[in-house]
C-alpha cells in the first residue's frame, strides 16, 4: 500500500501563528475598558470612544479605564 502526504501549497509559518494569538491578546486588551464599563452598566458609549480614538496613548486607554471604573449613576425609588 502507497502513503500519500499531503500539504498546503502556502504553509503557515510558526511565527505567523504566534504574532496572530499576539495580537488577538493586545485587542481585547485595548478594549478591555470599553468591556468593563459595559459590563457595569457605566455610560459605555463614552468610554467606547474615548478608548477608540485616544486609549493608543497610554494615558488615554488609562482614563478610558478610569472612566469605566467609576461609581455607577442610581436612582432611588420610593414606594
Amino acid at each position: 500500500m502507497s502513503e500519500y502526504n499531503v500539504e498546503n501549497l502556502d504553509r503557515s509559518w510558526t511565527t505567523t501563528k504566534i504574532v496572530a494569538i499576539i495580537v488577538a491578546i493586545l485587542t481585547a486588551g485595548y478594549m478591555l475598558p470599553w468591556a468593563i464599563a459595559a459590563v457595569r452598566d457605566v455610560r459605555h458609549w463614552s468610554v467606547f470612544w474615548v478608548n477608540l480614538l485616544l486609549g493608543w496613548t497610554v494615558v488615554g486607554w488609562i482614563i478610558a479605564l478610569v472612566m469605566a471604573l467609576r461609581s455607577q449613576r442610581q436612582v432611588v425609588v420610593i414606594n
